[in-house]
């Protein structure tokens, strides 16, 4: 018999229910989201064009493509998206 499956409510933070630190997982989540963002610019582009726009090398583009977050810091992503027309706005509340 295969043992009782136990859901559990996660948190909003995917990077704190895997188990980082807070100030760690607040960070992956703020880079994972901005991430998205500069994915979301180069759709539909090749990875050059993309990468000219975000003003770095296509190889460079090509990791975050990947996912490869650990890459990438938040000043080199809001960079790339202002360097792309966006406007990056940060929100701070207290935490839950």
């Amino acid at each position: 018999m295969s043992k009782p499956f136990k859901m559990q409510q996660g948190s909003d933070n995917v990077f704190l229910d895997l188990g980082f630190s807070a100030d760690e997982a607040q960070n992956l989540l703020l880079r994972s989201e901005l991430m998205s963002k500069v994915r979301a610019i180069a759709r539909g582009m090749t990875q050059q064009e993309a990468a000219n726009l975000l003003g770095i090398t296509q190889p460079r583009l090509n990791l975050l493509l990947k996912g490869k977050i650990e890459k990438f810091s938040l000043d080199a992503l809001v960079n790339m998206l202002a360097k792309a027309g966006m406007r990056v706005k940060l929100t701070v509340r207290k935490a839950a």
